[in-house]
């Protein structure tokens, strides 16, 4: 496997926040201009890791430990440096050229020699065996025959791997010729097993929907009966929780929406399989759909982190109007950071599937634009559901709901605009609407507080109170501050770094100083410019690495004083005599030597040189 050249390392991490990133496993909480919570990798009561979205790059005051996007994975996944890379890459979308990664080589192989990876592959054998009959076997046809009629073309059918599972259970023998080992056979969650321990085909004369990970890999299955069964049949069958594969955690055809959400940052949510089929054979590629029950948690969460706007759009019935409620309330628990929340109403008893075949593909498009709705908008429709507004009781009724939906809205622009409406709409005083909303905002105690409204409309997200983060406990010498203060100018000023490096007998007082400054004077040899988590690459120690997260962390003047420079420099060279100089260097040498790092030996003897030419002509004064 070939070296990962260092642009497309750059290219990689340049691609993805790494608040994101680390937002998948810590809960972050914005303190400042950055973020911060619990370390992962170490106990603590009070957040002591703080992650800059700026200079993309997190640091622990706890435990020191800090770095960029690929270290978090490396020390939090036990991986090598390659791998995260790789998964990061997965995370941006980018397709790395096959001589950087291990396709088919150690890693592939690792993997498919884990008992998860033996079930993924029994999966990827049955997406083919499906798929193979549905197209070209006389057991398929009536299926085919059934999406076809639903307006499927077999481009559609390809697209999505769709397949079917005919009444003669012929999986299992399928599976047998590759796969030997009963106990992974029976928790793959292809087989049920009956009393007397044997396996039989879970799926029967069903049209099977492959259910992919966001790699696109096929983690499960979903089939929808054809024909006519006994009335106990379910319609739709699931796969059961698997090694690979979690209901809640899976979202229908999301593998392709957060590709091509990355057009616009947006995903429409549908209700159904055949609803995100049919938007996506109109254009509407960025759609998904949960496993046939109602949105979880988990499915907010994973829609939060990838795209900033999610547009609900289900059936315009009674049914439907109910589940969006419902999805609203789930955003509003489990906010991501930054969403906005969007609803699109079909007309009622009509849902996109129908839609699209009633009216094409270019109307359906239309319709998503022009109907787009903030929750506030839907919340004001749905409210009057089932009151007779021309009632006196039920209007009012109507209107307390809504003002108190008015009153949680953190924008007073936005509740103006919609006391407007109403009081234009219901023929009312606007000057009395807007009294009754600051009686209801004094009652409930509403200060712009989180509602159904707040984040989902035209705001932005409410900022959370600060949060205080637990400090560093280590002193830090006077001589160690001037190092860090001075190191921290350098690397972010360039004139700073012309400044000193112009003093050719400058050596700071402490090694690892010393060597993070030669080892930046190198990175910018290479790089040209300083960036914070590209030098977190270049860094190959630890300690290193620690340093530098804690050079970052300092709070100091954007605007460079000089004369604190000067003052940084004189008392540091203050602690440093010629001779220590002299043997730090040589230590060094010998230690860059033993790691074969012959760049770093090269620079280190040179600055030796200069010293030792230093020492000789102070010793030539003194016998002079």
């Amino acid at each position: 496997m070939a070296r990962i050249p260092s642009e497309v390392i750059d290219q990689v991490r340049n691609s993805v926040d790494i608040g994101d990133v680390i937002g998948r496993y810590v809960q972050l909480h914005q303190s400042g201009k950055g973020f911060v919570g619990l370390c992962p990798f170490h106990e603590e009561q009070t957040p002591s890791f703080s992650v800059n979205e700026q200079k993309q790059f997190y640091y622990c005051f706890g435990c020191g430990r800090g770095g960029n996007v690929f270290q978090f994975l490396m020390e939090l996944k036990h991986i090598p440096f390659t791998e995260a890379v790789a998964e990061v890459a997965e995370l941006a979308n980018i397709d790395l050229p096959s001589q950087y990664v291990n396709n088919g080589g150690e890693r592939t192989s690792q993997e498919k020699n884990t008992p998860a990876g033996k079930i993924m592959a029994m999966h990827e054998e049955a997406v083919k065996l499906y798929h193979h009959i549905l197209l070209n076997t006389p057991a398929g046809a009536q299926a085919l025959k059934y999406l076809k009629n639903r307006g499927m073309t077999e481009e559609l059918i390809n697209d999505f791997n769709l397949g079917f599972a005919p009444e003669q259970r012929i999986l299992k023998p399928f599976l047998e010729q590759k796969f030997d080992d009963y106990q992974l056979l029976r928790k793959s969650g292809l087989f049920v097993e009956d009393s007397g321990g044997q396996l039989h085909d879970r799926f029967v004369n069903r049209v099977m929907y492959p259910l992919k990970n966001q790699n696109g890999r096929v983690i499960g299955f979903s089939g929808r009966v054809i024909g006519k069964v006994p009335d106990d049949t379910p319609k739709y069958l699931n796969s059961p929780e698997t090694p690979i594969f979690n209901k809640r955690r899976t979202l229908f055809n999301f593998d392709v929406a957060r590709k091509e959400a990355r057009k616009d940052n947006k995903i429409y949510l549908f209700e159904g399989f055949m609803d995100v089929i049919s938007a996506y054979n109109a254009g509407v590629k960025n759609g998904v759909a949960s496993m046939g029950t109602s949105l979880t948690e988990e499915q907010v969460v994973e829609l939060g982190r990838t795209v900033k706007q999610v547009d609900i759009c289900y059936d315009g019935d009674s049914a439907g109007q109910n589940a969006i409620d419902r999805a609203i309330t789930l955003f509003q628990d489990h906010q991501p950071r930054g969403m906005e929340l969007r609803v699109v109403q079909l007309p009622a008893g009509v849902d996109p599937d129908e839609y699209v075949q009633q009216n094409g593909p270019e109307q359906f498009v239309k319709y998503l634009t022009d109907q787009e709705e903030t929750s506030v908008d839907f919340y004001l429709r749905f409210y009057r559901t089932n009151k007779n507004l021309n009632n006196q009781n039920e209007l009012i009724s109507y209107l307390d709901q809504a003002l108190q939906l008015l009153a949680t809205l953190p924008s007073q622009l936005e509740q103006d605009m919609y006391l407007t409406k109403l009081a234009k709409e219901f023929d009312l005083d606007k000057v009395t609407l807007k009294g009754q909303l600051a009686n209801i905002s004094q009652r409930l105690g509403v200060k712009h507080r989180q509602s159904k409204a707040e984040g989902y409309s035209s705001s932005s997200y409410q900022v959370p109170a600060p949060v205080q983060v637990a400090q560093p406990t280590r002193t830090i010498k006077r001589t160690e501050l001037a190092e860090q203060l001075l190191l921290r100018y350098m690397l972010h000023d360039p004139e700073v770094w012309s400044h000193v490096t112009a003093i050719s007998d400058f050596h700071f007082a402490h090694e690892r100083y010393q060597t993070l400054y030669l080892l930046g004077e190198s990175y910018f040899s290479e790089h040209g410019e300083y960036s914070a988590a590209g030098l977190m690459d270049y860094l190959k120690e630890d300690d290193l690495r620690s340093t530098l997260g804690q050079i970052e962390q300092l709070n100091v003047d954007d605007t460079v004083d000089m004369q604190l420079i000067d003052d940084c420099i004189q008392l540091i060279r203050e602690q440093v005599p010629l001779s220590q100089q002299i043997k730090e260097l040589k230590s060094q040498i010998s230690e860059a030597s033993s790691l074969n790092n012959s760049e770093l030996a090269t620079q280190l003897t040179m600055k030796l040189i200069k010293l030792l030419k230093k020492q000789q002509e102070l010793k030539t004064e003194e016998t002079n």
